[in-house]
């Protein structure tokens, strides 16, 4: 968000007025709109959501993915800082994982950009989320009867590490926005300004188009450290574990979030992060990769002044003096991008999870 065009171009714009300069630079992007339908295989999705909400599926089988992606807030994270694997912190904002489908990068840093099977095995093996042995969540689902019957009922011979990985992303294809006022055409009048806002005067669309409202681009913009990552313990031992198995240089040093540059290394990509969706933002609070803004306002003045202060920061950031009413009026557009909470029992798994797995009969004789 909050990105002025400077060119020639805008300041004609700005001299003949707002609808010009919705047009000067909305056509210049792909347009924002609703998301395509997706389809979806309703006994895999099933068992997909059994599987995201089950603890087991962790090391220690404290946490599940809905640990820190939780339905109530949007599927992402309440806390500026998610939860870790017992024993540690985090250093990042789980964002929200719905409409996670469409994109074709994923995490705040863009590390993985080949498919949703291979983001649900990071986040299912990496020590400081949550630390699972692939193959000992195979042998726990495969003692698991409700497993065993729902795995046959996907379509797979018996539960496995490499079936759960794609049962999963299945899942989150249902995890998709559910009448937003900007889909059904239901806007407010201060919405409607808004919008025009955000593709004119504002500049958001040009970071933040398409229908899923982002390039899925890395940008710097200026965002402030959340210091909890290195004053907090638990928080930079999981830092310092990502860190060191990316190869991140001086990882020890180091006093913030280095961002797309772990992929590249290449110091220009300090502190750029992947620009993030803004559906379902009503729910998402709090905001940027940590966590560091709480509101829709605050973030919307954040970049009505410009972004914060980093020497690697976009140079497309430029303070936008909007006025109160615009500002008002731009929020309204932002909160309108949101949808039907997805708390539902089509979406949540509600039902309990054995206590223990049951013993085998005649064990020594049955193949595992």
């Amino acid at each position: 968000m909050g990105v002025r065009v400077t060119n020639g171009r805008a300041l004609l714009a700005a001299v003949m007025g707002l609808g010009v300069a919705v047009s000067a630079q909305a056509g210049e992007y792909p347009d924002i709109g609703p998301l395509p339908a997706l389809k979806v295989d309703a006994a895999k999705a099933e068992l997909g959501k059994r599987l995201f909400f089950d603890k087991r599926l962790s090391g220690d089988a404290g946490i599940a993915c809905s640990t820190c992606h939780v339905p109530e807030n949007g599927f992402g994270s309440k806390e500026a800082l998610s939860p870790g694997y017992p024993g540690n912190g985090n250093f990042r904002n789980a964002p929200s994982v719905i409409n996670t489908a469409y994109k074709k990068v994923w995490l705040h840093d863009g590390r993985i950009g080949t498919d949703l099977n291979d983001v649900t095995r990071e986040m299912i093996t990496e020590d400081y989320i949550m630390n699972m042995d692939m193959r000992i969540m195979q042998e726990r689902l495969k003692q698991d009867p409700v497993y065993v019957e729902m795995f046959k009922a996907a379509g797979k011979n018996e539960p496995s590490n490499g079936g759960a990985r794609s049962i999963i992303p299945e899942y989150l294809k249902s995890l998709t926005s559910r009448n937003a006022p900007f889909d059904s055409g239901k806007m407010s009048a201060s919405a409607k300004s808004g919008m025009a806002l955000f593709k004119g005067k504002a500049g958001c669309i040009q970071c933040h188009n398409g229908p899923l409202l982002s390039d899925q681009k890395p940008h710097n913009t200026g965002v402030p450290e959340n210091f909890d990552v290195f004053l907090d313990p638990m928080n930079h031992q999981a830092f310092i574990a990502f860190a060191m198995f990316q190869g991140i240089p001086n990882y020890m040093n180091l006093k913030r979030d280095p961002g797309y540059l772990n992929i590249t290394l290449d110091p220009k990509d300090m502190g750029k992060f992947i620009t993030p969706s803004l559906r379902e933002l009503k729910y998402t609070a709090p905001y940027m990769h940590n966590g560091t803004i709480k509101t829709l306002a605050e973030v919307v003045e954040f970049y009505n002044q410009g972004g914060g202060k980093d020497g690697n920061k976009s140079p497309l950031l430029k303070p936008l003096q909007l006025s109160k009413a615009e500002k008002k009026d731009l929020v309204a557009f932002l909160e309108a991008l949101s949808g039907d909470q997805l708390t539902s029992d089509q979406y949540v798994w509600k039902s309990e999870y054995p206590a223990e797995y049951p013993a085998i009969d005649n064990w020594t004789q049955v193949r595992n």
